[in-house]
């Protein structure tokens, strides 16, 4: 209790709720705009939270993650265009109510859906963190080497149908990873006599190029729009209300996000097709999802926005990044030398409260904010794409440039920007290559200690967690390979190759 009282006290400097304030309602407004999304968001102002201290740059950074689903679920109800990805499904039976007149209704269920399921899943993350402060000391560097392996094996597992291509992705990430001084002899590695290759890429710079210049240059070179849209009326606070009468939705929707988002590379997606599948399979109407069913949309709303808290277990107890919005807030931990893992949670329990408390608040603060404003929002979701293009290159490049002052830092942003171009024409991934940069440099600081312990190969499993996430990596790996093997033998024989 002193520890959560502690939490609450960090929260409560000026700067702190400012930049949680900020991050809330800028989540909502980028959620909002169709061809964004958080990722793009958090990559731009990266640059910017370094200058910060630790609390103030996370809770923005959290405020962008958490509410930007609140905001995507506005343009997938009323255009059929989801704001963010992890919203396509909103689309299912939200704009269906909208074409039939209760555009309010799936609104508000939209909103006190988010609201109910990131509430529930931060109060099970307060009442798991003392067990996870027992835990998180059980991790050494073996166990980390293979929590990190476990996430980078669920993150390619996760592409299914592009298992390849995101293996091949992932592995294209950790040689990226290990470009310029290695970390325990800095001698050079894949240098080549270049010396802007000396300090490597900059996982910043990659990112900014993956996901902020890419999604530019995919603006730029689509055909412009700019979707028309209609004036909500009524009371909104009467239609969030009705989430009431979904409960048992909402519940189930929250647990699925807290499961699903504990576990790396899995995430909203999961959560949303195992809620939704749930939803219908107990429902006295199934026939309606898809067609305007208010149980659909509360179940896939209630799972997306309850993953942004659980992402942060893995994260925060083992340093473990889940997905590329956690990996990216990892990089604003080490700029500021709060290494996640066992010691934060021995040493620093008050800022994981913190961490937590803010992101009860900024939930708050955006129910808050969508009780007023809506309507208001829908003339950001009119902003041509061509505009927002080129807003998202310039402040790209002020960004890289502003971490180094490097023209080269400029150049291999634009280079990264263009491969993920050709990435999403191809519908191939891209998360892959982030998360194997991120988890590749953690598996080889913690591989080269774990190895002095180790005489023969069973040595690495011979204590209970290491042992049990090993055998978890085989078993997925194993049943992966019988499902590939099943889907092939129950193939068509005129689709065999």
């Amino acid at each position: 209790m002193e520890m959560f009282l502690s939490g609450i006290q960090m929260l409560m400097h000026i700067d702190v709720l400012v930049a949680l304030l900020i991050g809330s309602i800028g989540g909502v407004v980028i959620g909002a705009i169709p061809g964004v999304g958080p990722a793009v968001a958090i990559a731009i102002l990266l640059p910017a939270t370094f200058a910060m201290e630790p609390l103030v740059g996370l809770t923005m950074l959290l405020g962008i993650y958490g509410s930007s689903m609140f905001g995507g679920a506005l343009p997938a109800i009323l255009i059929n265009t989801p704001g963010t990805a992890v919203n396509a499904l909103t689309t299912y039976d939200g704009h269906p109510m909208t074409r039939r007149g209760e555009a309010l209704r799936a609104l508000g269920l939209a909103y006190g859906a988010s609201f109910a399921g990131g509430i529930l899943s931060i109060i099970a993350l307060i009442l798991l963190s003392p067990v996870l402060a027992k835990i998180a000391p059980m991790f050494g560097s073996r166990e980390i080497f293979l929590a990190a392996l476990l996430g980078l094996v669920l993150v390619v597992l996760a592409h299914r149908g592009q298992t390849f291509a995101a293996g091949m992705l992932a592995a294209f990430g950790i040689f990226l990873g290990t470009v310029g001084l290695e970390p325990v002899k800095y001698t050079q590695r894949f240098t080549f006599g270049q010396q802007w290759l000396g300090s490597g890429f900059d996982l910043i710079v990659v990112v900014l190029g993956l996901f902020a210049l890419s999604q530019a240059f995919l603006l730029l070179t689509e055909p412009e729009s700019a979707p028309k849209t209609e004036k909500i009326t009524g009371s909104m606070g009467r239609a969030m209300s009705e989430v009431l009468g979904f409960k048992r939705i909402a519940g189930a929707g929250a647990g699925f996000g807290v499961l699903m988002g504990m576990i790396p590379g899995v995430g909203e997606f999961t959560a949303q097709f195992l809620s939704y599948t749930y939803a219908q399979k107990t429902s006295k109407t199934p026939e309606a999802f898809g067609k305007g069913s208010p149980e659909g949309l509360v179940a896939s709303e209630s799972a997306n926005n309850a993953v942004p808290a659980a992402a942060m277990i893995p994260l925060l107890a083992l340093g473990i990044p889940g997905e590329a919005l956690t990996a990216m807030m990892l990089s604003v931990f080490y700029v500021h030398n709060v290494i996640p893992g066992p010691q934060l949670f021995q040493g620093q329990l008050d800022f994981v409260y913190a961490l937590y408390v803010a992101m009860i608040l900024l939930n708050v603060i955006v129910v808050c904010f969508m009780l007023v404003a809506s309507n208001g929002l829908l003339k950001i979701i009119r902003i041509p794409t061509r505009f927002l293009g080129v807003m998202i290159l310039t402040l790209s490049f002020v960004g890289v440039y502003s971490l180094r002052n490097s023209t080269v830092d400029c150049a291999i942003a634009a280079g990264f920007g263009v491969l993920a171009l050709i990435l999403k024409r191809q519908n191939l991934p891209v998360v892959p290559i982030v998360l194997g940069m991120v988890l590749g440099g953690i598996m080889e600081v913690k591989l080269r200690p774990a190895m002095a312990r180790v005489k023969v190969f069973t040595d690495f499993f011979d204590r209970p967690i290491a042992a049990f996430l090993g055998l978890a990596i085989l078993t997925l790996i194993t049943l992966h390979f019988v499902g590939l093997y099943r889907e092939n033998r129950n193939r068509d024989p005129e689709e065999q190759p």
